[in-house]
């Protein structure tokens, strides 16, 4: 099925627009730097954009700033987890504060979870 092109648009301009945890956390998962994974950033899957995505291991991994504190945030992200689990893809969220500050256990957890 092919992609909207008002989603491949919208997964461009983030790609353009990543915050500092995204670009740290892309640096050490580009071109199979992490354990051999191949990831794609931005991706579009289900409707929905992925910060990260393995497809090898079906794994999204999602980073998170402070508004996804907010109800109406958890909820909708609640919500994109079950229809991502759904389509059999496994969803592994970090908070921003988290990649910028503790990396080694980020990508322990990672590490963690592309193994199965």
């Amino acid at each position: 099925m092919p992609i909207p092109a008002e989603l491949l648009t919208f997964a461009r301009n983030l790609r353009k627009e990543q915050t500092d945890a995204e670009a740290l956390l892309w640096q050490l998962l580009r071109a199979r730097r992490f354990c051999g994974f191949k990831f794609r950033r931005q991706y579009p899957i289900c409707g929905y954009i992925l910060d990260f995505y393995c497809y090898d291991v079906a794994l999204a991994v999602e980073l998170d700033g402070g508004g996804h504190n907010d109800e109406e945030q958890r909820l909708y992200d609640e919500e994109r987890t079950a229809v991502l689990t759904e389509s059999g893809i496994r969803v592994v969220r970090f908070w921003n504060n988290d990649v910028l500050n503790s990396l080694d256990a980020v990508l322990e957890e990672l590490y963690r979870r592309l193994q199965g």
